[in-house]
């Protein structure tokens, strides 16, 4: 198996968390690394469309920094 570093290093939630979800969220009795790799790079990428949102919602109201209320905007 061969690992693109970039790739790796832009990884930010672990593994084990998604794990987690699955068997506790959504009564998976087991999961496989490629599941748990296929969750968290979809959670990642909707976090990161979500994160470039609220960072237009902060900015239109001519904030630096992101509220929650950007991050419930940015969901809808």
């Amino acid at each position: 198996m061969t690992y693109n570093i970039n790739k790796m290093s832009k990884k930010i939630l672990p593994l084990a968390a998604m794990e987690n979800l699955l068997k506790q969220k959504a009564n998976a009795s087991r999961v496989s690394n490629d599941a748990k790799e296929a969750l968290r790079d979809a959670l990642e990428d909707y976090a990161e469309q979500l994160g470039l949102k609220a960072v237009k919602f902060a900015n239109h109201s001519g904030r630096k920094t992101i509220k929650s209320s950007d991050i419930k905007l940015a969901v809808k």
